[in-house]
């Protein structure tokens, strides 16, 4: 079992950048899938970005493409979310979560993802 433990959330203006960082503890961080979620109020979880196990592979959100970037540090069991040019739409609760599945087919489904942090609040003002 893995612990995931989101910080870096606040609050930023429109245009503004912040990075948001995951710290695991527990087994092995190299046998996870990581990615990033995140729930406004009133809406579902949606996916924000995901990286493989290497750290190889990214994927993004097509709302985020080209404003976010996912990475992860292998040896210091921490993934990452850089957000640049925040917008108001980018407010949510951004969640970290873990895959230990051989294999992820979707890794835009929460159901791919056994293991999540507590959410860190992200908050852009206009």
């Amino acid at each position: 079992q893995v612990q995931l433990v989101e910080s870096g959330g606040g609050l930023v203006q429109a245009g503004g950048s912040l990075k948001l960082s995951c710290a695991a503890s527990g087994r092995t961080f190299t046998g996870y899938t990581m990615a990033w979620f995140r729930q406004a109020p009133g809406t579902e979880r949606e996916f924000v970005a995901a990286i493989t196990r290497s750290g190889s592979t990214t994927y993004y959100a097509d709302s985020v493409k080209g404003r976010f970037t996912i990475s992860r540090d292998n040896a210091k069991n921490t993934m990452y979310l850089q957000m640049n040019s925040l917008k108001p739409e980018d407010t949510a609760v951004y969640y970290c979560a873990a895959s230990r599945r051989p294999v992820v087919a979707d890794k835009r489904s929460l159901s791919e993802y056994n293991y999540w942090g507590q959410g860190t609040q992200v908050t852009v003002s206009s």
